[in-house]
């Protein structure tokens, strides 16, 4: 039997730092005034995305694939969910200086659970959007515990321009942060373990400042001084309607892009192939289209997609064709 592709609805999580663009600009309903982040493909126990359309329509991702584990694929760790993480960032406000550990430490110091690589993809950023990448320079723990103290750590951090559309990977080490006017759609390994190095004496809506994990931090991460990411080399692949532009490849997750654009047709769809040995996530970062496929039964099915819906293909998919003009993260691992 082969499986067919879901929407899902994601959790959502309202930090202080964040705004409002992904409630106006990518349709997510929710009551929260501010929603800074949506996880929209997670089974991590921090939040929950939630089955939107087909015959799991209301139930916990996680739930699902513990009762289908072949819908993951090669992956065998199914009580534990899906080996990465799936969310946009609206960045009002400037996020923490943080970093993030690696697997290693993370198993040995917080009780077995996964470090945090990841991915950034620019989704949209304003005028003089920046962020900040690991340090100016080469750099001492004893320096760094001075520049806290002195509440002047930000003369010592890499601060770089972004625009939409450039791509950052940062490893589990690497001191960083997403600053005010970017919208990310980041993917990272499953898990929420965060280190904050330092959060501008901001205080909560209850007076209250964040937690701060400074021995922790200075225990992960690199204190190289990073030189300016370079862009990626972006390999293309043409067929029609689409093309395939390859955005990054780690030993976690590989992310591609897919512009489809079938628009001048009305005959023609773009052939999606699926992979036996793996699911697939597609994010819809800009756009709208529709999925087709005829089930095993041989009746014909759709699914509409619009900008910042996010879908599962389970592993041994049926073949699916796309139609609409769509910029669409494919990712998978």
């Amino acid at each position: 039997m082969t499986h067919e592709p879901f929407l899902l609805s994601p959790a959502m999580k309202d930090y202080l730092w964040g705004g409002t663009r992904l409630k106006d600009g990518f349709s997510k309903e929710t009551d929260l005034e501010i929603l800074a982040e949506t996880w929209e493909c997670s089974t991590h126990p921090d939040g929950h995305s939630i089955v939107e359309s087909g015959p799991f329509k209301g139930r916990a991702l996680i739930d699902v694939l513990k009762e289908n584990p072949d819908f993951i694929g090669t992956h065998p760790d199914v009580e534990n969910g899906l080996p990465i993480l799936v969310k946009f960032i609206d960045a009002k406000n400037d996020l923490s200086v943080q970093v993030h550990p690696d697997d290693e430490y993370a198993a040995k110091y917080e009780n077995g659970q996964k470090g945090k690589s990841e991915m950034w993809y620019v989704v949209e950023a304003r005028e003089n959007a920046r962020l900040i990448y690991g340090f100016k320079t080469d750099i001492t723990k004893e320096k760094v515990k001075k520049a806290l103290e002195e509440e002047n750590l930000e003369h010592y951090l890499l601060t770089i321009p972004v625009k939409k559309g450039d791509v950052f990977y940062i490893p589990a080490g690497q001191v960083h942060a997403i600053c005010s006017g970017c919208l990310i759609a980041e993917v990272q390994e499953s898990s929420n373990l965060t280190y904050r190095l330092y959060d501008y004496n901001r205080e909560d809506k209850f007076g209250n400042r964040r937690e701060l994990h400074i021995e922790k931090a200075l225990d992960v991460m690199n204190l190289n001084g990073s030189e300016k990411p370079v862009q990626p080399m972006r390999f293309l692949r043409f067929r029609e309607g689409i093309m395939i532009e390859k955005l990054y490849r780690c030993k976690y997750f590989n992310v591609e892009k897919v512009v489809l654009d079938t628009q001048r047709s009305r005959k023609k769809n773009a052939k999606f192939k699926t992979r036996d040995n793996s699911f697939r996530i597609v994010l819809c970062v800009e756009g709208c289209g529709t999925l087709f496929w005829t089930d095993d039964e041989g009746n014909n099915k759709s699914l509409d997609f619009y900008r910042g819906d996010c879908i599962f293909v389970p592993a041994d998919s049926v073949e699916y064709r796309a139609h609409g003009r769509a910029e669409l993260l494919r990712i998978g691992c």
